[in-house]
């Protein structure tokens, strides 16, 4: 086990190098600054040791004091006049002011520097994952990750922080302080100066790696609740249909309870970290003013050597003792930081070619030639599939769920790359084009429509970003949404709160119309476009996708058949595998599969018709 544990520990100290390496891209764009910053901790922790000095000369001063000017023997008194060392008083409050001057200048110039690798970093993450394929936010618990991201870009900070304005400047004044001890003093003040430190460090770092695994722990235990929470809160309708507000309270509770375990054990043993550090910098100083009493006994040292070395105990002990709460949160902000960059780490499944061009389009037609598809190589879901979308076809797909007919419009837009066959616009291998360029050329409108929780005018501008009031509303009255919208009490600014669950299923799927329409696409993709719309609305829709796919290459999906009537081909799927195809007029004389499910869907028609008389 213990071998195991170190074999953990060896990977988590690689890790930790590896992302601090990779941090350092951040932080050259403003590397001059980051000098800038250096160079003024560095003045500063001068003058943070110049006041020692200064001190010294101040009570050498006092305890021997120089004649003054005036030199008076008043009525044969032996006393002197005592100079007051004025110049000594006043480089004491310049260099006091000088420090706290340089503090503040390495403050300031080093802000620009965490916070813009802070943006850095975060709107890479977010770029990758945007760049990571289907599969990965299908499987992903977007409450994890979203808390994932928080920390880990709050690290950078929190890192760069700590190692300018915490590490640095210790690591500068020990050596500084050390010079003079060496020159100055004897060797024993050095040796056990450096002998403390070495301690302090030592156990400092032995106790904190123990301590990782319980922070490890709490972080894994944190993303699970916030990802429950999360999870429970988008489902609220589902909660509520099954009265299961207690199950989940119970789900989320068990996992807190896991990690308040893990957070009293982290609370306890870091109680038993501050103590050993405090425990040996006492001892430490205990030594160090022994040894300076001592000279100061012998006459080797003088009153101001005694509160020189003294300060120099307090000014090297006392950041020494915030060292270890540093370390600490050096190494917490390395794990956090590290789910940043393991997410960097993860390869897209889909990428584009080195070189890739962009699509050339032309005349708009689509050819899938011998597809065949699987999400896991057990389980096929399409089988050597070969059609030809013509330029302005409208082309229908139908059949039973699972058939893999909303998978055809995946591997269109390249969520998902074949694997088997080929998927060609204008006989250019979608694989060989930029991602980009192909999707600016297909408009979809999904059987699941998702709205961003902003307002209905950004959701349906959303398709052409820049586009006019008037092309907004037009694209808005051709899906029969537009007198809805004027009608709502803040029109076109209304919320459509997360998710769009503020409008119905209806409204979403009429403002994904209109969205696509916006976007004036050569190449349309109907997925159960009009799915959660009424007849009546239907009718109207139906009409309207007529009119605007005349002239476009058009993939209609869908599972009523009475919306693809219309179609100029219609592939009826079974099993991913193509059945049968034709028109509508072909397939039913046919007598096959599509004449089949048309008669059910009939009687379930008029059956429904009948109940609602």
């Amino acid at each position: 086990m213990n071998r195991i544990a170190a074999t953990d520990r060896v990977h988590s100290d690689r890790r930790d190098w590896h992302n601090l390496r990779g941090m350092l891209p951040y932080l050259w764009e403003f590397r001059g600054r980051a000098m800038l910053a250096i160079a003024c901790l560095v003045l500063a922790k001068l003058a943070n040791v110049g006041v020692p000095l200064a001190l010294k000369g101040i009570v050498d001063a006092f305890e021997h004091p120089l004649p003054g000017p005036q030199d008076q023997v008043l009525s044969g008194s032996p006393m002197v006049p005592l100079v007051v060392p004025l110049a000594l008083l006043v480089g004491y409050g310049a260099l006091k002011l000088s420090a706290s001057l340089f503090n503040e200048l390495r403050d300031l110039v080093f802000a620009r520097v965490r916070y813009r690798a802070m943006r850095r970093l975060a709107t890479r993450v977010l770029d990758h994952l945007h760049q990571l394929s289907l599969r990965y936010h299908l499987e992903r618990q977007s409450g994890a990750v979203s808390r994932d991201i928080e920390r880990g870009t709050r690290s950078v900070s929190t890192i760069l922080n700590y190692l300018v304005f915490s590490i640095l400047p210790v690591l500068v004044e020990f050596g500084l302080v050390l010079g003079i001890l060496v020159t100055r003093y004897a060797p024993v003040f050095t040796l056990v100066t450096l002998a403390t430190v070495a301690v302090y460090v030592a156990f400092t770092f032995a106790i904190t790696e123990w301590r990782m695994d319980y922070r490890h722990a709490m972080n894994r235990l944190d993303s699970e609740s916030n990802s429950q929470a999360f999870d429970s809160l988008i489902n609220y309708e589902t909660v509520k249909y099954f009265g299961n507000e207690g199950l989940e309270l119970k789900r989320y509770d068990g996992t807190l309870a896991e990690w308040e375990e893990m957070a009293v054990k982290s609370q306890t043993s870091m109680s038993v970290l501050n103590f050993g550090q405090g425990a040996i910098i006492a001892l430490g100083a205990t030594v160090v003013m022994v040894y300076a009493a001592r000279g100061v006994a012998e006459g080797a040292m003088s009153i101001g050597d005694l509160v020189l070395v003294n300060a120099f105990l307090l000014q090297l002990f006392i950041p020494l003792g915030f060292l270890g709460m540093v370390y600490r949160q050096i190494k917490y902000a390395l794990a956090d930081m590290d789910l940043a960059f393991k997410l960097l780490e993860r390869v897209p499944e889909v990428r584009d070619v080195p070189g890739a061009p962009a699509l050339v389009l032309s005349a708009g037609e689509v050819r899938f030639e011998r597809v065949s598809f699987h999400y896991q190589p057990e389980r096929a879901i399409l089988h050597d599939l070969n059609f030809t979308l013509a330029p302005g076809q409208k082309l229908a797909v139908v059949g039973h769920s699972g058939a893999g007919k909303s998978t055809l419009a995946r591997l269109l837009f390249r969520f998902y790359d074949v694997t088997g066959g080929r998927i060609c616009i204008d006989g250019q291998d979608i694989r060989s084009v930029t991602q980009d360029s192909l999707r600016r050329v297909i408009g979809i409108v999904p059987q699941d429509t998702v709205l961003f929780n902003d307002t209905i005018w950004y959701n349906l501008a959303y398709g052409r970003p820049g586009a006019t009031l008037a092309q907004v509303q037009r694209a808005a009255e051709l899906a029969q949404i537009r007198t809805f919208v004027e009608s709502l009490p803040d029109g076109w600014q209304t919320r459509v709160g997360e998710r769009g669950l503020k409008l119905s299923g209806g409204e979403k799927q009429r403002v994904a119309i209109a969205r696509a329409m916006l976007k004036d696409p050569r190449i349309l993709v109907f997925d159960e476009a009009t799915s959660s719309l009424d007849s009546h609305t239907e009718q109207a829709i139906q009409k309207t996708l007529a009119a605007v796919s005349a002239d476009r290459t058009t993939l209609v999906i869908a599972h009523r058949l009475s919306t693809v009537v219309d179609a100029d081909r219609i592939l009826v799927m079974e099993a991913g595998r193509i059945r049968e195809q034709g028109t509508h007029r072909d397939l039913l004389a046919a007598g096959g599969l599509y004449a089949s499910l048309w008669d059910l869907q009939q009687r379930e028609r008029e059956l429904s018709l009948g109940t609602s008389a």
